[in-house]
């Protein structure tokens, strides 16, 4: 029997981000996460400063319920609730985990005020959950190839930075960030996979 592509990758991810749970437990990631964040402090400046502290709010639950809130009013269909879901799942995701693993957050220099615990990045997954999740649906839905390019890499643009900027201004390390990416990568591709599978079936 084949195994979809999508429930593929969802595995090949999760399997990613408990590679880097198990590295954060036993405390392996140290000189990764050192090395990263120096030579991301490399490029500091005025203008990233102000860049990344702008884009990190992008991930912010005001910012976030904003957008969900907008694209339901939009579309008041079912692409709206999973958008919905996703983004109410990521939050009970990363915060249970948050509360197990229990993280102490950097202690190097902040840029911005963060409180609780550091594993794993909720900005970085709810970046994915959302901003990834709109970014499926542009590669599919929109027909213009010029507005899909545009509309792909703002939205890919504003995940990556959102990703960097959590270890940028402070508040995280190298491997709570790519720990969110994988988690929530791992679990919109789960999402996508049963959106096309209820589309298939004429929901």
């Amino acid at each position: 029997m084949k195994i979809n592509k999508k429930l593929l990758l969802s595995i090949f991810f999760f399997v990613l981000f408990l590679i880097f749970l198990i590295l954060v437990l036993l405390g392996k990631s140290e000189v990764f996460d050192n090395f990263i964040y120096q030579s991301i402090s490399f490029f500091r400046c005025s203008f990233l400063d102000n860049y990344f502290i702008f884009i990190t709010k992008f991930a912010n639950a005001l910012i976030i319920v904003f957008v969900v809130l907008i694209f339901l009013l939009i579309t008041r269909n079912r692409y709206g609730v999973f958008l919905l879901v996703s983004s109410i799942d990521a939050v009970i995701m990363t915060t249970l985990i948050k509360v197990v693993v229990k993280r102490v957050r950097p202690e190097e220099l902040r840029l911005i005020s963060q409180g609780g615990y550091s594993f794993p990045s909720g900005h970085s997954m709810m970046s994915i959950c959302v901003y990834g999740y709109l970014l499926y649906l542009a590669i599919k839905h929109i027909k213009n190839k010029i507005i899909k390019i545009l509309v792909s890499s703002i939205l890919f643009l504003v995940i990556l930075s959102i990703g960097v900027s959590r270890i940028y201004v402070g508040v995280h390390f190298a491997s709570d960030v790519l720990a969110g990416f994988s988690l929530g990568i791992s679990y919109l591709c789960l999402l996508i996979y049963v959106l096309e599978k209820y589309e298939v079936q004429g929901g």
